[in-house]
């Protein structure tokens, strides 16, 4: 039985040394679309996704157009690679909605990397750095730990930044409030809570300032209907227009990640069977099989990881 299938694109936190490099080895496709990256950006973001050096990598600033470089020049390549698979539904978490934009032809590949880099100038000078901090909670419901959040703020910012998987929930704020969650939540028998290696808040009311930046920066570009539906971070919905894209950037910016709900969707309401992580590494992979049980996930982050993908659907043919 075929399965409908549904493109999904990875977010920071999954940027490593060496990502994209077997990709632009083996397909030209993906070889021009990190030299189209250099050109646009004026400075070699192959050789930094590449080589190096992680710290630099890790620089928010790179890190965002580094992401989206490799999950495009993957997404172009798979044709190449005998890979026809047509998606009902795409979605990419916090900055992969850009790269799900890209594929979906909703924005041009040259706005998404200037869009990006400016996204993350603009989100790292929005707090300074060691003001805020993000933590991540595993064995607390959303409930409990929406609730950690509010006690611990204090007159602080700590709010939910991510719901990333049932029972893994992330939260972002001031550094004090998000050290007493920490705490707090271990009181209240998580099995894990500990803060992010993160230079800054995401994706919670403090970056405000980034979101304001944002939106102007966003309106200066052509946003068209999408091909395929996005199911946007900030509604857990499909968006159905260029302006409804748009809008939804702008909003995901000092908002929670919905992936929990976005997964959900492209399972029960498009039927979808099959989820395809086209970036680098392998975290939504690892989510989605949680969210959606019961359908396949797989990474496809190297020529290699699509070769076991393809003897896989052959199988069951």
């Amino acid at each position: 039985m075929e399965r409908k299938a549904a493109f999904v694109f990875p977010g920071q936190g999954s940027q490593k040394v060496g990502m994209g490099r077997a990709w632009a080895d083996a397909s030209e496709e993906a070889r021009r679309t990190f030299e189209e990256a250099d050109e646009v950006l004026g400075f070699p973001l192959s050789r930094l996704c590449w080589e190096g050096p992680e710290e630099e990598l890790g620089l928010t600033t790179n890190t965002q157009p580094a992401l989206l470089a490799t999950s495009i020049a993957i997404y172009r390549a798979l044709p190449s690679q005998g890979f026809f698979v047509e998606p009902v539904a795409m979605a990419g978490h916090s900055l992969g909605e850009y790269s799900a934009l890209v594929a979906a032809d909703v924005l041009g590949f040259a706005d998404a990397l200037r869009l990006v880099r400016r996204r993350g100038e603009l989100m790292q000078d929005a707090v300074p750095v060691g003001v805020g901090a993000m933590a991540a909670f595993i064995g607390l419901d959303d409930e409990g730990v929406a609730a950690v959040a509010e006690e611990a703020a204090q007159g602080e910012i700590c709010a939910v930044a991510n719901y990333n998987s049932p029972g893994q929930t992330v939260i972002a704020g001031h550094k004090a409030a998000v050290d007493r969650a920490v705490a707090m939540a271990k009181d209240r028998g998580a099995r894990k809570a500990q803060l992010l290696p993160v230079s800054a808040p995401f994706h919670s009311p403090l970056m405000r300032p980034a979101r304001d930046g944002m939106a102007a920066e966003l309106a200066k570009v052509d946003f068209r209907a999408p091909r395929v539906p996005v199911v946007a971070n900030a509604d857990a919905a499909p968006v159905i227009d260029g302006d409804a894209a748009r809008d939804a950037l702008v909003r995901q910016i000092d908002g929670p990640v919905r992936w929990v709900e976005s997964v959900t969707w492209m399972a029960q309401e498009a039927g979808v069977g099959t989820f395809l992580e086209i970036g680098a590494g392998n975290v939504l992979t690892g989510l989605n099989r949680r969210i959606a049980t019961g359908t396949v996930c797989a990474s496809l982050s190297d020529p290699e990881q699509l070769g076991k993908y393809l003897a896989l659907v052959q199988e069951e043919s």
